[in-house]
């Protein structure tokens, strides 16, 4: 557990990125106190999610790559997970953070179509998209699945569990149920 003044977290997007996904794991891992960045993966920091959804990301993914960071956030979005799997520095950045057990989350797509895909799944349990459930070695049906430093989640209507998995990771369970009781969600 880190301490959540401490804990610096990186949320890596991409055009197609899974704008409620994106969103959700951003909005309550700042309610809990974390500093999250959000970096993109282009040469423009203005990121086309899904639905329509434009938003803005902080800075850069070659800008940051190399900073310390606490964890590793991949949201889903097909076409989103598929342009972040074709980014090499972030495949570089992924499997030495797993080599070191530095702590990497992925949800919806990006389980699949980034981890999965790139052999970082391999000895591990995990989750994610049930679309994609065949190319996840082994896929558990839970909406978050912790495995030593790895996270994964499912879907849209699995981001705030997902979001609250990884602040207590980050920040304990008292962190967790403050922030998840301030959003109407059970604490328990």
């Amino acid at each position: 557990m880190q301490n959540a003044a401490a804990a610096r977290v990186l949320v890596v997007v991409a055009d197609g990125s899974e704008s409620l996904e994106a969103v959700t794991v951003i909005n309550v891992l700042r309610r809990g106190g974390l500093e999250v960045q959000v970096a993109g993966i282009g040469p423009d920091r203005v990121i086309a999610g899904t639905r329509g959804i434009r938003f803005v990301a902080d800075v850069r993914h070659a800008d940051v790559a190399d900073h310390p960071w606490d964890l590793l956030v991949l949201p889903g979005g097909e076409s989103g997970a598929r342009a972040l799997a074709a980014h090499a520095p972030l495949i570089d950045q992924l499997r030495a953070r797993l080599a070191a057990n530095q702590p990497v989350a992925a949800i919806c797509a990006a389980p699949a179509l980034v981890l999965a895909a790139h052999g970082l799944l391999a000895g591990r349990r995990a989750t994610g998209y049930p679309a994609f459930r065949a190319q996840v070695p082994d896929w558990q049906n839970q909406a978050a699945v912790s495995d030593g430093a790895l996270i994964t989640s499912q879907g849209p209507g699995t981001a705030i569990a997902f979001a609250l998995a990884l602040l207590e990771r980050m920040a304990g369970r008292e962190t967790r149920n403050a922030v998840a009781g301030a959003l109407l969600v059970d604490a328990l």
